[in-house]
C-alpha cells in the first residue's frame, strides 16, 4: 500500500508545519504505548466459563461481517498473552491499553462472578507490571453480555445503569490498586449510530433517530455512575471515556457550509465531549433535536448526576483516525444510509449526512487509506488543540493507526513504510500540539498486533506485529512476524521521540 501525504501544495504545508515542532524529546513521563478490545484479540470465546456477547451473536448472521469472520479465535491473545506481552516489553512498551470482556466476569447473570475471568485479567495485569508496561484498562468495548440483551435490550434500558455500575466496581475493586488508568466507554458516538442508526452493529436497527438518542443517554448515565463509584474506590487513579473525535473543516468559507460545520460539531463530536466534561448537552444541539421530537427524555435527577460526574473525570480520551469536511446539505440531500467501506475498495463509501444540516464530501487536499479514511496528521493536532481550549483537559490519544494490507515477505519480514509515515507525522503534530499547551499525557497506536476489525475481517492489518490469521483460514498457525514499524517504534521509545526529527 502506498500512501502519500496529498497533493503537492498538501504535502508542503504539512511538512513545513512538522518542521516547526521543536526537536527535543517529548516528556519524560509521556506513556508510549498502544492498545487492543477484548474481542478483537483474546478469541477463547467460550472458555473458562465465558458467556456469549451480543457480538458473539451478531456475527453468525450471514453477510454481517467480510467474509463472515468472528472473534470466536480472534488472534489468540488468551492463551499467547505471555508471548505478546514479552514483545511489548522487547519493543520497551510504557502502556498497553486493553479492554475486558464483560461476559467473561458476568456470564449468564450479574448474580455471580465468574472467578476464571477476573483471574485471567489479573495475569494480564501483573504481566504488564512485571515488564514495566503501565497497563490501561477499558472497561466497555462494545461487547455486552448477550444475557443482558435479552433481558431488557442492553443499553435501550435503564436498568443497564445498574449493571454496568456494579461490573465497574468489581473491576475496581479486583484491580484497582495495580491499575492507574482507566477508560469507561470506548466510542460512544460509533457503537450507538452504527447499532441504532445504520443496522452495522448489534443490535442491528436503521433509523432509530430517538432510540438513538436515549441509548446514548443511558451510556452518558452508566458512565456517570461508573466515575463517581471510582472516586472512593481507586483515589489515586485517573478515569475518562474514549471519544472517536473527527476534526471537521467547513469546505469553504460560505456561510451556509460555516453553519454545517458549526452543527455537525455539535451533532457529532460535542453532544459526547460536553457531556463527559461539562455534564450537559450543547444548547443549540438539544433545541434542534426538541424541536424534531427525538431529544432523550430525563429523568429527575439527571442532569445532576452528570454534571457531578464531569467534576471528576481526570482526561478527555481520544481515538483519532480522520477528520471530516463537511458543506450544507439541502432537505433533499443525502442522509447517513449511505454504504460504508468494509472491503477496502477505494473509493466505495458514499458521501454521508443529515438532510437540512450537513454532508461530508471527501477533502480534495487530502490522500486516503484503502477504506477512503482521510490521512490528515494536522486533524490530532487540531482536535488537541480544541479539546484543550474548550475542556481544558489533559489528553489521552487512546487509539491512533492505519489499517492497511500488509505482505509476509518469504523471509518472515513485512515492510511497512506507509504505516510508520503515518504514524510519524501524527507523532510530530501531536508533539507541536504539546508545544502549543495541549498536555498529552499517552499516545497507544492501535494496535500492538494485528487483530479482527470488526466489520473488515483480518485484511485490514492495523499492528506491529503481524500474525498469520486470515478470512480463509481454517487452522492457521497464528504465529507473531515482527514488522519494520515494530523496530521503528522501539527507536521511537528509546529516544523519548528524538528519531522523529532525524
Amino acid at each position: 500500500m502506498e500512501i502519500a501525504f496529498g497533493m503537492d501544495h498538501a504535502e508542503k504545508g504539512v511538512f513545513k508545519t512538522m518542521m516547526q515542532a521543536n526537536k527535543n524529546a517529548f516528556p519524560k513521563d509521556f506513556l508510549w504505548g498502544s492498545a487492543s478490545a477484548a474481542y478483537q484479540v483474546e478469541g477463547a470465546w467460550n472458555e473458562d466459563g465465558k458467556g456469549p456477547s451480543i457480538w458473539d451473536e451478531f456475527v453468525k448472521v450471514p453477510g454481517t461481517t467480510f467474509k463472515n469472520t468472528n472473534g470466536d479465535v480472534a488472534v489468540d491473545h488468551y492463551h499467547r498473552v505471555e508471548e505478546d506481552i514479552r514483545l511489548m516489553a522487547e519493543m520497551g512498551l510504557k502502556t498497553y491499553r486493553f479492554s475486558i470482556a464483560w461476559a467473561r466476569i458476568f456470564p449468564t447473570s450479574m448474580d455471580e462472578v465468574n472467578q476464571k475471568g477476573l483471574d485471567f485479567y489479573h495475569k494480564l495485569i501483573d504481566l504488564c507490571l512485571e515488564n514495566g508496561i503501565e497497563p490501561m484498562v477499558t472497561i466497555y468495548h462494545w461487547d455486552l453480555p448477550q444475557f443482558l440483551q435479552e433481558k431488557y435490550r442492553g443499553w435501550e434500558s435503564r436498568e443497564v445503569i445498574t449493571d454496568f455500575k456494579k461490573y465497574a466496581v468489581t473491576l475496581f475493586e479486583a484491580y484497582g490498586s495495580k491499575v492507574k488508568y482507566w477508560i469507561t466507554i470506548n466510542e460512544q458516538n460509533i457503537f450507538t449510530r452504527m447499532g441504532w442508526l445504520t443496522a452495522q452493529h448489534p443490535p442491528k436497527m436503521s433509523g432509530e433517530e430517538k432510540l438513538y438518542y436515549q441509548v446514548n443517554h443511558n451510556v452518558f448515565l452508566a458512565h456517570a455512575e461508573a466515575v463517581l463509584a471510582f472516586q472512593d474506590l481507586v483515589p489515586d487513579g485517573m478515569i475518562g471515556a474514549s471519544f472517536a473525535l473527527h476534526p471537521s473543516y467547513a469546505i469553504d468559507c460560505k456561510p451556509e457550509n460555516v453553519v454545517a460545520k458549526m452543527d455537525y460539531d455539535d451533532l457529532k463530536n460535542y453532544w459526547w465531549m460536553d457531556v463527559y466534561a461539562h455534564g450537559r448537552y450543547p444548547k443549540a444541539a438539544m433545541k434542534y433535536l426538541q424541536t424534531k421530537g427525538v431529544a432523550p427524555e430525563l429523568e429527575p435527577g439527571d442532569a445532576e448526576l452528570l454534571a457531578e460526574a464531569a467534576k471528576h473525570v481526570d482526561f478527555m480520551g481520544v481515538n483519532y483516525y480522520r477528520s471530516d469536511t463537511v458543506e450544507y446539505n439541502p432537505l433533499d440531500g443525502v442522509d447517513s444510509s449511505g454504504v460504508f467501506n468494509t472491503t477496502g475498495e477505494k473509493g466505495s463509501m458514499t458521501v454521508p449526512g443529515v438532510p437540512g444540516l450537513y454532508k461530508n464530501p471527501l477533502n480534495p487536499n487530502l490522500p486516503t487509506t484503502d477504506w477512503d479514511w482521510t490521512i490528515d496528521p494536522i486533524g490530532i493536532r487540531v482536535g488537541c488543540r480544541d479539546i484543550t481550549s474548550r475542556y481544558d483537559l489533559p489528553i489521552i490519544i487512546s487509539e491512533n493507526g492505519l489499517g492497511a494490507f500488509d505482505t509476509l515477505e518469504e523471509d518472515g519480514s513485512i515492510h511497512d513504510p506507509y504505516r510508520i509515515a503515518y504514524l510519524s507525522e501524527h507523532l510530530k503534530e501531536i508533539k507541536l500540539a504539546i508545544e502549543e499547551g495541549s498536555e498529552v499525557l499517552a499516545y497507544c497506536t492501535w494496535s500492538f498486533t494485528d487483530l479482527l476489525s470488526w466489520l473488515n475481517g483480518y485484511q485490514k492489518r492495523y499492528g506491529f506485529v503481524y500474525v498469520d490469521q486470515y478470512e480463509e483460514a481454517v487452522e492457521p498457525s497464528l504465529k507473531r512476524y515482527k514488522k519494520d514499524s515494530y523496530f521503528w517504534y522501539k527507536d521511537v521509545i528509546a529516544s523519548d521521540g528524538k528519531t522523529l526529527f532525524e
